[in-house]
């Protein structure tokens, strides 16, 4: 089965050392991360944890079972088969010269990208979008020569509307009442309500 594409969203407890476990994790057994952002979510208790990870359904569904047994984690979601919204943040250092510097803003407006810095002999823009989106513009900004390139790493969360017909392994963890933790991986309908905040 071929590599597949996968946002993975996980809802963590906001503790010192969870993002070294998450990756500690994917690196003892081999996983490759494409992209992984933590940000802090509505509830200060929590963080919230966007994963692109490519693998076929057996690599991904131990990327998940994975997940799911560290004790922060409370819930994992892949978006896969779910209709969202990922947006990635880039700036780019870009040489312009006095002859191109007009070319550079103009391909900027065609992307929807800012100028927000100009200096003696170039520019820095800023752009957002999806991953297929700021590799495109990347590549066109080749030519030009880019001094200088950083990315945020993709943040999804999936649109207002129930999906019918989607049955991902929705893993739960919760706290019982003799301070164990059980898990529930029983496949549910993705309810937009059931996914972690942010």
């Amino acid at each position: 089965m071929s590599a597949q594409r996968h946002v993975i969203s996980a809802l963590v407890q906001n503790e010192p050392g969870v993002l070294a476990r998450v990756a500690g994790m994917f690196a003892s057994r081999g996983f490759n991360i494409d992209s992984l952002v933590v940000g802090r979510t509505e509830n200060p208790e929590f963080s919230r944890m966007t994963i692109v990870v490519n693998g076929d359904d057996s690599v991904l569904d131990q990327v998940r079972k994975q997940l799911a047994k560290i004790v922060e984690v409370v819930k994992v979601v892949d978006y896969v088969g779910v209709d969202f919204v990922e947006r990635d943040l880039m700036m780019a250092r870009v040489t312009a010269a006095p002859g191109s510097r007009r070319e550079i803003v103009e391909l900027a407006e065609m992307f929807r990208a800012n100028i927000v810095d100009v200096g003696h002999g170039e520019l820095m823009v800023k752009i957002t979008g999806t991953e297929a989106k700021l590799e495109a513009f990347v590549e066109l900004l080749q030519p030009y020569g880019i001094i200088e390139l950083a990315r945020t790493g993709v943040i999804a969360m999936p649109r207002g509307e129930k999906t019918p017909g989607i049955t991902p392994v929705n893993h739960t963890r919760r706290a019982t009442t003799r301070g164990t933790v059980e898990e529930n991986t029983t496949p549910t309908t993705i309810d937009p309500a059931d996914l972690p905040p942010g």
